[in-house]
């Protein structure tokens, strides 16, 4: 797929606040080693704990790790995680993507993986999401609802409704979270790589074994400056009533 990407449309800077932030909230990997206060931390978590969460029933937990001797021994996972990682993307720009940009993004990501003790708080958001409760009345109204071609999916389907919901429950609240570490000046960036090892991440973090994480986001303060976001125009991802 080739495609071409815009930097951020200058007028988001006349509109609501949140837009601006918005427009410029790169993945900032380049931190400083500065401590970030644990009342700020604390307004991230906040920031997360408002998003919204399906059924209302905040099943989320939140690990903070800034203590510098338990960010040493993440910092092999991470490296392993990471060099996995490079090794699917290869270190060309897939196509329609800009050469040089793309290998600043990984000189960025490289930079990221070999300072990683000195990462100064790292987020994992986790949840545990109750086992779906089917009882004989509910599984009679699931299949009148979907009928025939509904049930013979229905495995299929409540496995992957139960990971989506679960991540429905998460992903927005890291959103909010993303948004008010840049609207407070942090740099942060979503990553996903730890699942490659998820194990031993819970088991160095003493996460339960029945419960899920969902992303690790590195917070610090940014060694470079926040700028416009480059993105694919509106124009060419919307479908108008159908595809």
């Amino acid at each position: 797929m080739t495609f071409e990407t815009v930097q951020a449309d200058a007028s988001a800077f006349d509109g609501p606040a949140l837009f601006a932030t918005m427009a410029t909230m790169r993945a900032m990997r380049r931190l400083k080693p500065d401590a970030v206060p644990d009342e700020t931390l604390d307004q991230l978590i906040q920031a997360a704990v408002w998003g919204p969460s399906g059924g209302n029933m905040q099943c989320y937990e939140y690990v903070v790790v800034t203590d510098r001797e338990v960010m040493a021994r993440l910092a092999p996972l991470w490296k392993r995680c990471v060099d996995a990682y490079l090794a699917t993307t290869g270190r060309h720009a897939p196509d329609g993507m800009d050469d040089a940009a793309y290998g600043r993004m990984v000189a960025a990501i490289e930079y990221q993986r070999d300072h990683f003790a000195d990462t100064p708080a790292l987020v994992i958001p986790c949840y545990r999401f109750p086992e779906p409760r089917f009882d004989e009345e509910g599984l009679g109204v699931y299949a009148e609802a979907l009928g025939p071609a509904g049930l013979e999916h229905m495995t299929d389907t409540r496995t992957r409704f139960q990971a989506l919901a679960e991540g429905s429950c998460v992903y927005p609240g890291v959103q909010n979270l993303l948004l008010a570490a840049r609207a407070l000046g942090l740099a942060a960036n979503i990553t996903i790589w730890h699942l490659m090892l998820e194990r031993e991440w819970k088991e160095a973090l003493g996460i339960p074994a029945d419960t899920h994480t969902f992303a690790a986001v590195p917070v610090g303060w940014p060694q470079g400056n926040f700028g416009p976001v480059r993105r694919r125009p509106v124009a060419d991802v919307v479908h108008g009533n159908h595809w």
